[in-house]
């Protein structure tokens, strides 16, 4: 018996589900199987709309099934060609378009595939690519406006090993006169380049040249974790990681033919590569990729109700400050009656957030909770039962997720009982393995085989899970351990706010003190002193009060739209460090930046002309130790 996502109601409902064993759903073997299935179920449904702009009214290119899955089987066999075994990497390095999908399947039908973050500079891009030994890679050709070719063509004497780049061309979505004179302008291809779309053309479509084998412990790609400084750890998933993900996701979702899900998210990170990728292709819907740059396309935003009505959007997933930034564009003059619901991943949602997104737009909300070791999702609202606004609803069909009690090394203790606040920890067919790298797997498993999320939790009588903070992103004030999902719940409920993110800011005497970054809502205005003094009103914690409000433009953010908090603990250090050095501040030049080999430490750079003083600055800052722990953004 198959139970839909609207009948998912209860934990009750997916134990239900699970009386089947996954063993008896006849899923596919891999991610090429799954696509082929769809392909053969509706060979002429739509599978994927591009939009190259962002515009409401402008002409998509679409594929269906049939011409996707032909153009995967195609960049397979191509790269099949070029030397790919099933063991090796090739990298992508891309924004979103059509080509991202081809090369993302048609890489894991012909090895594994290593998706890069193109935002990294160049010297990360390489240590990805080297980490994960890719034999081959895939990126934009020169493009005006784009700088992916610059990064790459910066390290291609360090690229020498690899047995093929391949690019593709932006110029080949613009009408004719435009494509012609584009081309004309840059002139050929770098010598040894090798043009996508000319490449896969010499390839056939309808079947696999490499006759593989598919085994679901294959590995079918490396997604890398962390924020961006540092060097990033690998995460292998396996193709049965990947397809029982699909599956699940689509037990909660409830998508069908009938569905189209729009995709803001870049392609490099697991939930667009999952939620509006794979699930979608696995239920035959529609997957409409709007824009390359995704949400960091002003125009999308701008038009975002518009294209909701004219491509019949039934689902976007988002980050918080996504859901932020929309409050923003009107939309009640659009029909959104096509929207079942939105999904809110990645980070927790502000529940004042929530409130005033359903209240202004009438589209309800659910949560989600998940990471790329558990290659996406591992907990959700359900959609069809009680939403209950802060929490991160029900593990997910066929996902084991539990709270553990840990002591102060770090060693399992017990698991907790109900509403008892302890380790977040995730086990089952859609958990990897473990890291690429082995020296990254130490501590990262607890009583036996769960994957210690770091996230900090609970769960309520009724299967509900609660995040009550993660273990590294606690302000600790002295003997007290402040959650900052409290203060900038706060902060969120004062009309002028848009984005909150609050940190600890150095203190010698408690160690850390709450300091609170805010974003004001466009044409909205308040002071520092009446922020403060919402927040002595409305946080109930007094030690939790922050100290500090400071105003940003923007508050920075990751390529997926995460608020980077490793950053705001930077600039916190920097302000500190001024403030102790007033007497100085004319003259000092203070530089905080973090470690680019492990991500795990902030280094303090001074300048001053004075011999005198840096060895009274270095006094005063032995009170700081120098070295400020940091870690990075999961």
């Amino acid at each position: 018996m198959t139970i839909t996502a609207k009948e998912i109601r209860s934990l009750a409902d997916i134990q239900t589900i699970e009386r089947t064993p996954l063993a008896q759903r006849d899923l596919p073997k891999s991610t090429y199987e799954l696509i082929g299935r769809s392909a053969q179920r509706a060979p002429d449904a739509t599978a994927l709309t591009f939009l190259l702009q962002g515009s409401d009214d402008e002409q998509p290119f679409t594929l269906s099934y049939a011409e996707l899955f032909a153009k995967i089987t195609q960049t397979a066999n191509a790269l099949h060609r070029l030397g790919l075994a099933k063991n090796q990497a090739v990298s992508f390095l891309l924004p979103n378009l059509p080509h991202t999908h081809y090369s993302i399947w048609g890489g894991e039908a012909a090895g594994i595939v290593n998706a890069i973050n193109p935002l990294l500079d160049a010297e990360h891009i390489l240590e990805l690519i080297k980490a994960s030994k890719s034999e081959i890679l895939v990126t934009l050709a020169p493009f005006p406006g784009t700088e992916l070719w610059g990064k790459v063509a910066a390290m291609r004497d360090q690229l020498s090993h690899l047995k093929a780049i391949i690019v593709v061309d932006l110029a080949n979505f613009l009408p004719e006169p435009q494509q012609t004179a584009i081309k004309a302008m840059r002139g050929p291809l770098p010598e040894g380049v090798l043009e996508f779309d000319a490449l896969i053309a010499q390839c056939p479509a309808d079947h696999l040249e490499s006759q593989r084998v598919f085994h679901p412990d294959d590995i079918a790609s490396y997604f890398h974790t962390g924020g961006t400084t540092g060097t990033p750890k690998l995460a292998p998933h396996s193709h049965h990681n990947e397809v029982v993900m699909a599956y699940s996701m689509s037990l909660i979702t409830g998508f069908d033919q009938s569905d189209t899900a729009l995709c803001g998210l870049p392609l490099f990170h697991v939930n667009a590569v999952i939620v509006t990728g794979l699930t979608p292709f696995l239920t035959c819907s529609q997957v409409l990729l709007a824009t390359p740059q995704g949400y960091r396309t002003p125009a999308l935003l701008k038009n975002f109700w518009k294209i909701i009505e004219r491509h019949k959007v039934s689902f976007f997933s988002g980050v918080p400050t996504i859901y932020a930034a929309l409050l923003e564009v009107p939309s009640q003059d659009h029909d959104l009656s096509s929207l079942k619901y939105a999904l809110c991943g990645a980070a927790p949602m502000p529940v004042e957030l929530i409130r005033q997104f359903e209240q202004r737009t009438g589209v309800r909300l659910i949560e989600g909770y998940g990471l790329t070791e558990g290659t996406c999702g591992s907990c959700a609202s359900p959609a069809g039962g009680e939403l209950r606004p802060g929490s991160i609803g029900l593990r997910m069909p066929y996902c084991e997720v539990v709270i553990k009690i840990i002591d102060a090394e770090g060693q399992f203790i017990r698991d907790a009982v109900t509403d008892e606040v302890g380790q977040l920890c995730i086990r089952g067919p859609s958990v990897f393995k473990g890291y690429l790298k082995e020296s990254n797997n130490q501590d990262i498993w607890l009583d036996g085989d769960w994957f210690n999320t770091g996230d900090l939790g609970r769960q309520d009588a009724d299967g509900y899970f609660w995040l009550t903070g993660r273990s590294k992103d606690l302000i600790i004030r002295g003997g007290h351990n402040i959650d900052p999902q409290m203060i900038e719940e706060a902060m969120y409920q004062h009309p002028a706010v848009a984005v909150a993110a609050a940190v600890g800011k150095p203190d010698e005497r408690v160690g850390e003190l709450p300091a609170v970054y805010i974003q004001l809502k466009p044409g909205h205005s308040a002071s520092n002193a009446d922020l403060l003094q919402h927040a002595q009103h409305t946080i109930h914690e007094r030690a939790a009060i922050p100290k500090d409000i400071w105003l940003l433009e923007h508050i920075p953010v990751t390529a997926v739209g995460k608020i980077f908090k490793p950053q705001l603990r930077l600039d916190a250090m920097r302000r500190v460090l001024l403030e102790r050095l007033a007497d100085l501040a004319e003259e000092v030049q203070i530089e905080v930046s973090a470690d680019a080999t492990y991500g795990m430490f902030a280094e303090i750079k001074l300048q001053h002309p004075s011999l005198n003083w840096q060895a009274n600055a270095k006094q005063r800052l032995d009170l700081f130790k120098l070295r400020y722990s940091l870690v990075s953004a999961q």
